[in-house]
Parts: C-alpha cells; sequence; structure tokens
C-alpha cells in the first residue's frame, strides 16, 4: 500500500517514519555539509600547497569534479533501487560508504600532519579514495530516503507537500550544524572535521535502523528481486554489484585526481543524452513533445543556477578566508564556519515566508509560471555575484586587503533568495511535464543537469584558470544576468508549450 493508514500512529498530524527519515537524512546532511566546509579549504591549503601546486584554481577544479560525480551517481543509485536493492537496502550502502569515505579523509588528514611533500604525493590516493567513496555513497543514498518520504503517504494525501517542507528543513538545520562543526575543524585541525562527519554519518544510519520499524512495508526490494539471484553472465546480482562498486571507486577518485578529464568527459556525454532526450520527443504526441522540450529548456538553466550556486563550497569560501574580514567583537570567526553558515540560516528563516507568499500569489492568479521563477532565481543569482564583486573590488581598493562582511552576507541573500524562487519548484515541474513512461528518466536528467553544471562551472568561470575573484564574480554576474534575460524572452513560449500545466 502506498500511503500511510490510520492504524500505523501518528506525531503531529505525520506518520512517525517521516521524523526517523527526518532525524536520518539531519545527519546525513551535517556529515556532507561538515566535509564540504572544508574541502576546498583543506585541498588548498595542505594538499596542493605542499605540493607547491597552483592551489586555488585547482582545488576549485577537484571541487567541481567531485560534486558532478556525487549529483551524476544518483541516477545510477534510484536505478539499483528500483530494480534491485530497494531504498532501504540502497540506503545503508550508501551511509555504510559515505562513513567509511569520512573516516578515510580523517585518516588522510592525519598522516598529513607535519608531513613532506614527497609523502603528501604518496599519500594522495588515499584523499581522492575518499572523495570517490562519497560520491558512490552519496548515490546510494540520497535519491532514495527522499523516494521513502513520499511513500509514507497516499498519491492524494494533502500532508504530502508539509512532509517534504519538513524533511527540506531537516536538511538545512544538518547544514546548518554543519557549519559550526568545519569552523571547529578549521580551528583545531582538519582531521576532527572528517571524524565529526564520520561520526554523523554513523549516528544518522543508527536512528535508521532503530526506526525501521515506522516504515514498514516500505522502501523493501521489488517482487522478485534477489541479490542471491543469477543476474549478467550468471553471477548471482550481489557479486555484479559488489563487482560494480569496486571498480566505479577507483576509476572515480582517478578521475577526480584529473578533472580537467572530467570536464572533457561531461561534454562527450551530454550530447548523446541531449539527442537521445530529442529523439524521445519525437515518439511521443505533440503535447508531449513540447513538454519534453521545455524540460530540456529549463534543466540547461538549472545546470547554469546550481553550477554557479555551488561555488559557494569552493570560490566563495576562498574569498571568505582570503578577502573578507571577519572580525566580530574582536573575534576572527572562521571562513569553514562563515561560508557554510549563513546559507542554511537564510533557508531556515525565509522559507515559510516564501511558501506562504506563492500561496497569497496564487490565491489572486498573480502566481509566476514555473519558467518566470526560474527567471527570478538566476536574476538574484546574479545580484548575488554583483555583491561579492562590490566585496572584492573594495577590498582590492583597501590598505589592508580586506572588505566588509556585509558583502558576503548580502551576496548569500540573494542567492538564497534565487534558491527559494528555483528548488522548490524544480523537481515538481519535472514530475508534472515529463511523461509517465519517462518520469524516473527525467529526474535523472534533472541530477545529471546539476552534476554536468558543477564540473563546468569552475572552468566557466575562470576560477579553475587562477582568475583573480573580480574576474570570476564580474564573469559570473555577467552569465546569470545574461541567462536570466535569454530565459525571460522564451518565457511566453514555454507557457505554451507547455499546454496547461503551472
Amino acid at each position: 500500500m502506498n500511503g500511510a493508514t490510520a492504524t500505523e500512529g501518528t506525531l503531529l498530524g505525520h506518520p512517525k517514519g517521516l521524523f526517523v527519515l527526518f532525524f536520518t537524512e539531519l545527519w546525513e546532511r551535517f556529515s556532507f555539509y561538515s566535509m564540504r566546509g572544508i574541502l576546498t579549504l583543506y585541498t588548498a591549503g595542505v594538499v596542493l600547497a605542499a605540493l607547491g601546486a597552483e592551489a586555488g584554481g585547482r582545488a576549485d577544479a577537484i571541487y567541481g569534479a567531485y560534486l558532478g560525480f556525487v549529483y551524476s551517481s544518483t541516477f545510477i543509485g534510484g536505478m539499483l533501487a528500483d530494480r534491485l536493492l530497494g531504498q532501504r537496502r540502497a540506503i545503508y550502502i550508501g551511509g555504510s560508504l559515505m562513513a567509511l569515505a569520512q573516516f578515510t579523509l580523517a585518516g588522510h588528514a592525519l598522516l598529513l600532519r607535519g608531513a613532506t611533500p614527497e609523502n603528501v604525493a604518496s599519500l594522495n590516493w588515499m584523499f581522492f579514495l575518499g572523495l570517490a567513496l562519497l560520491s558512490a555513497g552519496n548515490g546510494f543514498f540520497k535519491p532514495n530516503i527522499s523516494t521513502i518520504v513520499g511513500t509514507l503517504y497516499h498519491q492524494n494525501d494533502g500532508r504530502r507537500d508539509s512532509a517534504f517542507t519538513i524533511f527540506y528543513m531537516g536538511i538545512n538545520i544538518g547544514a546548518l550544524l554543519a557549519s559550526f562543526s568545519a569552523g571547529f575543524a578549521q580551528k583545531y585541525g582538519w582531521h576532527l572535521g572528517f571524524l565529526m562527519a564520520g561520526t554523523g554519518m554513523i549516528l544518522g544510519q543508527l536512528i535508521f535502523v532503530w526506526g525501521r520499524g515506522t516504515i514498514e512495508g516500505k522502501g523493501l526490494p521489488p517482487e522478485g528481486a534477489s541479490l542471491r539471484k543469477a543476474g549478467l553472465a550468471g553471477i548471482p546480482n550481489g557479486i555484479v554489484l559488489a563487482l560494480g562498486i569496486g571498480a566505479f571507486i577507483p576509476l572515480v577518485a582517478y578521475l577526480i585526481s584529473n578533472p580537467q578529464w572530467v570536464q572533457s568527459l561531461a561534454l562527450i556525454i551530454a550530447g548523446p543524452i541531449v539527442l537521445y532526450l530529442l529523439w524521445e520527443a519525437t515518439r511521443g504526441s505533440r503535447e508531449e513533445a513540447a513538454r519534453m522540450i521545455v524540460i530540456l529548456v529549463l534543466c540547461t538553466f538549472s545546470m547554469m543556477f546550481w553550477g554557479f550556486f555551488e561555488l559557494a563550497g569552493s570560490t566563495i569560501t576562498r574569498f571568505t578566508e582570503d578577502v573578507v574580514n571577519r572580525n566580530i567583537f574582536g573575534t576572527e570567526v572562521q571562513a569553514a564556519f562563515l561560508a557554510n553558515f549563513v546559507n542554511p540560516l537564510l533557508i531556515i528563516v525565509l522559507s515559510i515566508p516564501a511558501a506562504a507568499l506563492w500561496t497569497w500569489l496564487d490565491r489572486r492568479r498573480m502566481e509566476p509560471s514555473s519558467p518566470l521563477k526560474f527567471v527570478l532565481g538566476l536574476g538574484f543569482l546574479s545580484l548575488g555575484f554583483v555583491m561579492l564583486l562590490l566585496g572584492a573590488k573594495e577590498a582590492q581598493a583597501s590598505a589592508s586587503g580586506k572588505c566588509a562582511m556585509i558583502w558576503l552576507i548580502l551576496g548569500f541573500f540573494f542567492h538564497t533568495t534565487g534558491e527559494l524562487c528555483l528548488s522548490p519548484v524544480g523537481l515538481s515541474t519535472i514530475t508534472k511535464l515529463s511523461p509517465a513512461r519517462l518520469v524516473g528518466m527525467f529526474m535523472g536528467v534533472w541530477f545529471l543537469s546539476s552534476a554536468l553544471g558543477n564540473v563546468l562551472a569552475p572552468w566557466v568561470a575562470g576560477s579553475a584558470e587562477g582568475l583573480d575573484f573580480n574576474q570570476v564574480f564580474l564573469r559570473i554576474a555577467l552569465i546569470t544576468a545574461a541567462g536570466g534575460a535569454v530565459l525571460l524572452v522564451l518565457v511566453p513560449l514555454l507557457k505554451r508549450m507547455m499546454h496547461g500545466v503551472k
């Protein structure tokens, strides 16, 4: 049965399983953002600096390649859950891989303390192995815990939207807590950040195991699927899965260590995918084809948005460290804390007012269409980078080489406003526009567009090539403003092609 029954018991009007998933995801996001908060600073300031490499730009490129695999692996993890594992097993596998990854990175950080450049080079494999384990683990975990949330409710249950709002709040509480652990790690030792991230991951897994009874019957393997059953070449599915993971992880580790190859690979893969989707569009009705083309257009602009937005964990974090005056009441705040604290705090504060605003506008038939919300998202993102550009220019003209913190806060304010315009509507629009036979595939395309954006953004912005912050922020502000303007021109056409879908 696809929904919660009256006998299952509720908490605050929702199935108890929602709150088990809430805390599981909260601690997984704490783990993810604790690590993300220190990754670029650790890569540039420790790993690459010890090797005498061009630290900042290469660190941004490595970060982008890593996020590319984090997002693209969700396509594979979701497919394996649907066809073989079930969501529950996928979450166990993903959580275990991510915990192992964090402890691998903690071990790397401990071994690097006081190491010579030669020793740093010899331990690089351990660093990239940790990133690859995280990529694989996230692929199993991320798409499947959200899927279970949906299965707790009947298809037309009015509580579904509020459930995802509660769940999304857990994500941002985890991210907010992670900013403290990231700042603590920067001050007292990088290994502590990775250790706390790994501990958070284990805690989330324990909560999921402890509360599995509250999601009884949900997230189980599909009927007839078995890890013992013979699959490819007569080999049991479980062995094929283990071999696949075993091959995927070292390959991804090698590619992340050569981020320029990931950029080329992303461009090579993108072409055939787009051609295949256009071919699919020709197979359906004229209305289906039009809606699928709208999805491709929106995914293109989504790629632009998320690619530049996620520079918060790389270029903007380095900007916070190098340029922003972080002195508050005589105490210098750690960059790893500040760069990762503002966005989740603003999400928590602004998400309910934003949802209320859309509802208010909808009642008056004034709510913007989905494509127009994408335009607003890109516009606010551009404004955010204008604020950062003004901060960079102030620092350049200052004798101290620093800028006021207000520019960073304003940058994050506009980025968060853009996120609230674009993020909630994105997945919903994909599900509404996709033909029933292709919903899963287009959801995968949505995540793949984010992956492609994250891989390409450091190169398009110029941060991977060592351009200074003035040049990078100016370039991004112009690109996103131009993208928003182009999409604004296309809005009337896209609305007609959506054939009544809001």
